[in-house]
C-alpha cells in the first residue's frame, strides 16, 4: 500500500557544507532549548485519511485537537475509497468544500500545517475533469502485411488500447466507454517486409507501456540492462530505415488506405494515440477519472486549477503569517504507470535528441529498425525524452504552481516511476520516502536511501518519511514500544521526520471504538487508540531526535553515482549494509546516491566532491555500466582533473542515437584521456589525472556488488587515504552523524533487545562528548573518553533498543558534573504484596480488584480482565526510609510492562514510560509513606477477541475486524517486578 509544511526552523540553520568552515552553527544553549522543547518543524505528522464522503465538522475538529494535544504538527490530507461504505458528502461538492475550508481554518487556529495531495486518491494527479485528450497516453499500432501485387482493398484496423496495468475493474462504465472510444491517428508507415521477423525482447517495458511497482511486484527490474554487444542484424531481419515511407495522407476515415505499394511484400503500420488506462486510485467515487498527461503542462495546469485551485479559492489561499493551514502540495508514490506519447512528443524528441523519431515508430511495437543496436539506442532516447518531459512539464510544473501560490512541494519518487527515482525526487522542495512496518508489508527501505540522498545533496534540512505503513494482519498490534527499533533504524538511515500512516478520520461517534479504519491498511495512529492519552511522551522522543537530526549536514564519505537512463531505482551495494533487508543498517563509512542530473552541480574543494547545498564526499564511485553519454563523462573527467578521487571502470559506448556514431568516438577519446590508452582490468590500478585520480580493477574475484564494488573494496581505498570509518563499535549499534562547523552530533542506538556495553569510536575530536537522552531530555557529560588519531573512544551502555545522541562540542554546558559515563545502580527495595487494580467498566473491566501479585491480564479467570483493552490503574501504599547522597538518584523501575505506563507518586506526575529501561526518577517525590499510582494501557486486540466470544455485551465497534474468538491474546498489564533502585 503506497498507497508534510515548510521547515520553519527555530534556529534558522542553513543546510551547509559538512567540511566547510562557513557552516552556521547554533550555540549549545540554543541547541539545548530546541532539544528539550522541539519546534513544530521537528514534530511528527500523519496521513490524515478521509473515506469517500464520510466526514463532518465535529470529527474534523476533534481529530485536529487530538493531534495538537499529542504533539503532531502536520498532516497530509487525502480522501480515498478503501474499506468503508460511501458517505453522504460527495467529493468536491459544495458541502465537501465547506468541510475542507473548516479543516483549514481549524488547522490555522491550532498551528497544524496541512499538505494537500495533488489529486483525489493517494497516487496521482487526475480526476473526472480530465478528458482523454489531456490524459496519459500511449502510442498504439495495428499492422497489415500486404503481399506482392495484392489487389484487395487495404484496410488498416484501428489499433486497440493497451490493457490497463490495474485492470478494467477500476473503471466506472462511463470511464470505460471513454477509454475505449478515444483514439486519434498519429502516423501510417510502410516498409518492405523483412524476410525474418526479429522482435525486441521486453518491448512493453522498454517502450514505457508498463512499469510495475518495484517494491511489491515480483521480478521488476531495478534498471534496464546496458547492452553494448548485439547479435549481427542483416537486412532480412530488420526494417530498412531509408525505405520507411510515411503514407498517412492516403488514409481515409474508414481505415481504407488508398495507396498502391511498390513491388514486393510490404508491412503497413497504423499508429494512433490512446489513453493508457490510468485512473485516480483509490479515489472517492466522485473523484474517479483519468490521470492528467504527465508530458503536458497545459493538461497539468488544467487539472490543478480544477482541484487545488478550486480549494485555494474556497479557503482564501495561503496565509504565510500562520504556522498552520495549507503549506504544501504532495506527490505521493508513483502508481500511475508509464506513458510514451503526447501530441507534441515528436517535436520535443527532435528538439532534445536531434533527430526525427518518426521512422522508428515501429520500434514501439517491437519491430527492429536498422538493427537491434540502433533500435535499442532509439528506445533509450525514447525513455530519456519521456523522463525529461515528466521532470520539466509535470514535476517542475507542479513545483512552480505550488510556489506561485505560496506553497512548497514534497515528492515520494517511487514506486512505478518510469523515470529514474533520484531524478524525479531531486525536483522536490521536500524529498520524501516510505517505509513499511517490519513484518506487516513490503520492503521499501530503498526509498529511504533515495530520499535522504537527494536531501543531503540538495541541502534540504527536512527528510520526512511516510512511516510504518502496514497492511492486512497489523490490526492494532503495534504501539510505540514495539516500533522503537525500526524507528531508530529510520533515524540512522537519514529520515528526520515521521509522518505516520495512517490517522483515519474518526467520523463515527466517540462511543464506537476502535472506530473507522482504512480497511486493513496502516498502523492505527489516531485518537481512538487505547494508548493515545499517553502517546505524547513517545512523540516527544521522536521530535527531539528529529530536531537534532535536522541540524547541519549528514556526514557521508562515499557518493555512488547511478547510471543514466530510466527507469532506475537507486540501490547501493548490498554489502554496504548489515542486518536484514527490511531494516538494513549502514556500515562505518556512510554513503549517498547521486543522479547524473545532480552530479552536474558538483565541484571539487580540498579534494572532496562538494555540492552547493553543502554536502561533500571523499570519493565518487561510478556504476559498472557499459554506457555513458559524452556530457556526463566530460563532467566526471573535470571532477578528477580538479582533484577528486573516482573509483570506476570506463564506459564502452554512448547509450543513445544522438550524434551517433560520433558519440561513441567521443566516449573512447575521453576514456583514453582519463584512464589512459592501455587499460589493464586484471588488477586494481590507480592513475593520476590532473589533481585527482581514478581507481579501477576491483571487479576481480567477484568484487562487484549491484553495479558497484563491494563495501570492503571501497573501505580499503578510504583507509589507504588515511580516512577512518566514521563510527566503530564492539557492540551491535547503529549510527548516523550530523555535523556543523563546531558540532558533531551522533545518533547511536542498540539494535538488540539485550543490555549492551560498548567502546564506541567516533571520528570526531570537537571537544568533550556529551550524552543527550531524547527519551528524558536529560543532558550529561561523558567524562570517560580517549582521543586517538582524530578519533574519540567513549564507553557507553544501552538498555534494550535504547538510543542516545553523543554530541561533541567545545562549548561547555553548566552543571554537568559526573565521575563516570555509566551509572551504577543497586536494588534497594522490591514492592511486593497486593496491588489495588481498577479497570474501566465502559470496556468491560471490573472496578475494584486486588491482585495478590502482579500478573498478565490474559491469564486472569475474570473475563472482564482477561479480554480487557484500555487503561487500568494500579495503586499501592508503601513505606521506605532511604538517605541518598547529594548526587545519587532514586529510580522506580517497573520491570515488564505491556504496553505503556503513566506514573504518579504522592500526587506528583512523573510522566509516561514506554520503552526500556522503564524507569522514572522519584528522588524528589519520595516520602517515608508513599502512595504510588500507575496507569497501564494495553492494545485493542484482546477486547476485540473477547467480543467475538458471542457471550454478553459487545463493547467495541470497528469497520474492519480480522479477529476471531480463538485468536491469540496479547500479554497485558504490569508484570514487574517493581523495584526502587539507587543510582550513583
Amino acid at each position: 500500500m503506497k498507497k508534510h509544511f515548510i521547515l520553519s526552523a527555530l534556529l534558522g540553520i542553513a543546510a551547509v557544507a559538512v567540511h566547510s568552515q562557513n557552516i552556521s552553527s547554533p550555540t549549545i544553549s540554543v541547541l539545548k532549548a530546541g532539544f528539550i522543547n522541539p519546534p513544530a518543524s521537528a514534530k511528527p505528522g500523519v496521513y490524515w485519511y478521509f473515506m469517500d464522503g464520510n466526514m463532518n465538522k465535529e470529527s474534523i475538529t476533534r481529530d485536529l485537537e487530538a493531534m495538537k494535544k499529542a504533539g503532531i504538527s502536520n498532516v497530509i490530507f487525502l480522501e480515498v475509497n478503501v474499506g468503508i461504505q460511501r458517505g453522504k458528502v460527495d467529493f468536491l461538492s459544495a458541502d465537501w468544500q465547506e468541510l475542507f475550508k473548516h479543516a483549514v481554518k481549524e488547522a490555522e487556529r491550532l498551528g497544524i500545517a496541512i499538505t494537500l495531495g495533488i489529486g483525489p486518491g493517494w497516487t496521482g494527479s487526475g480526476g473526472p475533469w480530465v478528458k482523454p485528450q489531456q490524459s496519459m497516453q500511449v502510442l498504439v499500432s495495428s499492422m497489415v502485411i500486404v503481399k506482392d501485387h495484392q489487389k484487395e482493398r487495404i484496410v488498416l484496423p484501428i489499433p486497440q488500447p493497451k490493457a490497463p496495468y490495474f485492470g478494467e475493474g477500476a473503471f466506472t462504465p462511463e470511464l470505460k466507454n471513454e477509454w475505449q472510444a478515444f483514439y486519434e491517428d498519429v502516423a501510417v508507415l510502410a516498409y518492405p517486409t523483412p524476410a525474418k521477423n526479429q522482435k525486441i525482447a521486453d518491448i512493453d517495458e522498454k517502450a514505457l507501456y508498463y512499469r510495475a511497482p518495484y517494491s511489491s511486484a515480483p521480478h521488476v527490474k531495478q534498471y534496464l540492462p546496458s547492452k553494448t554487444q548485439f547479435m549481427p542484424t542483416d537486412n532480412k531481419e530488420a526494417a530498412d530505415k531509408k525505405q520507411i515511407i510515411d503514407v498517412a495522407r492516403y488514409l481515409k476515415p474508414d481505415g481504407t488506405l488508398e495507396w498502391a505499394p511498390p513491388a514486393g511484400n510490404w508491412t503497413i503500420m497504423r499508429f494512433g494515440r490512446r489513453n493508457n488506462g490510468a485512473i485516480t486510485r483509490p479515489a472517492p467515487v466522485p473523484g474517479l477519472g483519468f490521470e492528467a498527461d504527465k508530458f503536458d503542462t497545459v493538461a497539468l495546469n488544467a487539472h490543478l486549477d480544477s482541484y487545488v485551485g478550486k480549494l485555494l479559492r474556497k479557503t482564501g489561499g495561503v496565509n504565510p503569517k500562520l504556522a498552520g493551514g495549507l503549506k504544501r502540495l504532495h506527490m505521493d508514490s508513483w502508481e500511475m504507470g508509464s506513458q510514451n506519447w503526447t501530441p507534441h512528443f515528436r517535436a520535443e524528441f527532435i528538439r532534445r535528441r536531434g533527430y526525427d523519431p518518426l521512422p522508428f515508430y515501429p520500434v514501439y511495437a517491437g519491430q527492429v529498425v536498422e538493427s537491434e543496436e540502433i533500435s535499442e539506442r532509439f528506445l533509450w532516447d525514447l525513455r530519456q525524452t519521456a523522463q525529461e518531459l515528466i521532470l520539466e512539464y509535470h514535476a517542475q510544473a507542479v513545483k512552480k504552481y505550488a510556489h506561485k501560490n505560496g506553497l512548497v512541494l514534497s515528492i515520494e519518487p517511487y514506486d512505478m516511476n518510469p523515470t529514474a527515482d533520484l531524478e524525479l525526487g531531486a525536483v522536490a522542495d521536500v524529498p520524501m520516502s516510505e517505509f513499511w512496518s517490519k513484518g506487516f508489508g513490503f520492503n521499501s527501505s530503498f526509498s529511504a536511501v533515495e530520499a535522504t540522498s537527494i536531501a543531503h545533496i540538495n541541502g534540504r534540512p527536512l527528510t520526512p518519511a511516510e512511516s510504518f505503513t502496514a497492511q492486512n494482519n497489523e490490526s492494532w498490534k503495534q504501539y510505540p514500544g514495539s516500533m522503537k527499533n525500526q524507528g531508530d533504524w529510520a533515524f540512522a538511515a537519514g529520515i528526520n521526520q515521521f509522518v505516520y500512516h495512517t490517522f483515519q478520520n474518526q467520523f463515527l461517534p466517540d462511543s464506537l471504538r476502535p472506530g473507522a479504519t482504512m480497511g486493513p491498511y496502516g498502523v492505527h495512529w489516531d485518537r481512538n487508540q487505547t494508548w493515545w492519552p499517553m502517546v505524547s511522551a513517545y512523540h516527544q522522543y521522536i521530535s527531539r531526535c528529529s530536531y537534532l537530526l535536522q541540524q547541519g549536514n549528514t556526514v557521508a564519505d562515499v557518493l555512488y553515482l547511478n547510471p543514466e537512463g530510466s527507469p532506475h531505482v537507486f540501490r547501493p551495494p548490498f554489502s554496504a549494509f548489515t542486518g536484514n533487508d527490511t531494516i538494513p543498517d549502514r556500515r562505518g563509512y556512510n554513503f549517498d546516491g547521486c543522479s547524473p542530473g545532480l552530479l552536474y552541480k558538483a565541484t571539487v574543494k580540498n579534494g572532496n566532491i562538494t555540492f552547493p547545498g553543502g554536502a561533500c564526499y571523499r570519493i565518487l564511485v561510478l556504476p559498472s555500466f557499459a554506457t555513458m553519454t559524452p556530457a556526463l563523462l566530460t563532467k566526471i573527467g573535470h571532477l578528477i582533473k580538479d582533484g577528486a578521487t573516482v573509483i570506476g571502470t570506463p564506459p564502452v559506448k554512448s547509450p543513445g542515437l544522438s550524434n551517433y556514431p560520433e558519440c561513441d568516438k567521443q566516449i573512447q577519446s575521453l576514456v583514453n584521456m582519463i584512464w589512459g590508452d592501455d587499460i589493464d582490468f586484471a588488477k586494481q590500478t590507480t592513475r593520476n589525472y590532473g589533481k585527482g585520480k581514478v581507481i579501477w580493477g576491483y571487479v576481480i574475484d567477484g568484487q562487484l556488488d549491484n553495479l558497484y564494488p563491494k563495501y570492503e573494496v571501497t573501505a580499503a581505498i578510504l583507509k589507504d587515504m588515511n580516512i577512518a570509518e566514521d563510527f566503530q563499535s564492539n557492540a551491535p549499534l547503529r549510527y548516523t552523524h550530523r555535523a556543523t562547523a563546531n558540532l558533531d552530533i551522533y545518533f547511536v542506538s542498540n539494535k538488540t533487545d539485550q543490555t549492551v556495553s560498548a567502546d564506541a569510536i567516533f571520528r570526531s575530536t570537537k571537544g568533550q562528548p556529551q550524552l543527550w537522552d531524547a527519551v528524558t531530555g536529560k543532558i550529561t557529560a561523558l567524562p570517560q573518553f580517549k582521543k586517538i588519531a582524530g578519533q574519540t573512544v567513549v564507553q557507553l551502555q544501552f538498555a534494550s533498543y535504547q538510543s542516545f545522541f553523543v554530541v561533541f562540542t567545545k562549548q561547555t554546558l553548566p552543571a554537568l558534573k559526573t565521575a563516570t559515563n555509566i551509572a551504577r545502580s543497586s536494588n534497594i527495595a522490591t514492592l511486593t504484596g497486593p496491588w489495588q487494580v481498577s479497570f474501566d467498566p465502559k470496556w468491560g473491566g471490573p472496578v475494584n480488584n486486588t491482585f495478590t501479585a502482579l500478573s498478565d491480564w490474559t491469564i486472569n479467570t475474570d473475563d472482564g480482565i482477561k479480554y480487557y483493552s484500555g487503561i487500568a490503574t494500579y495503586t499501592k501504599t508503601f513505606n521506605l526510609v532511604v538517605k541518598p547522597g547529594k548526587t545519587d538518584k532514586l529510580l522506580l523501575n517497573l520491570g515488564e510492562v505491556h504496553d505503556m505506563a503513566h506514573i504518579k507518586l504522592n500526587g506528583k506526575d512523573l510522566g509516561v514510560v514506554w520503552t526500556a529501561p522503564w524507569t522514572v526518577n522519584i528522588t524528589q517525590a519520595l516520602q517515608t509513606t508513599n502512595k504510588l499510582e500507575i496507569e497501564v494501557v494495553n492494545r485493542w486486540p484482546n477486547r476485540l477477541i473477547g467480543d467475538e466470544q458471542n457471550t454478553g455485551k459487545h463493547y467495541t465497534y470497528t469497520t474492519y475486524n480480522p479477529y476471531r474468538k480463538n485468536s491469540p491474546l496479547f500479554k497485558s498489564g504490569l508484570l514487574g517486578p517493581v523495584t526502587i533502585e539507587l543510582s550513583r
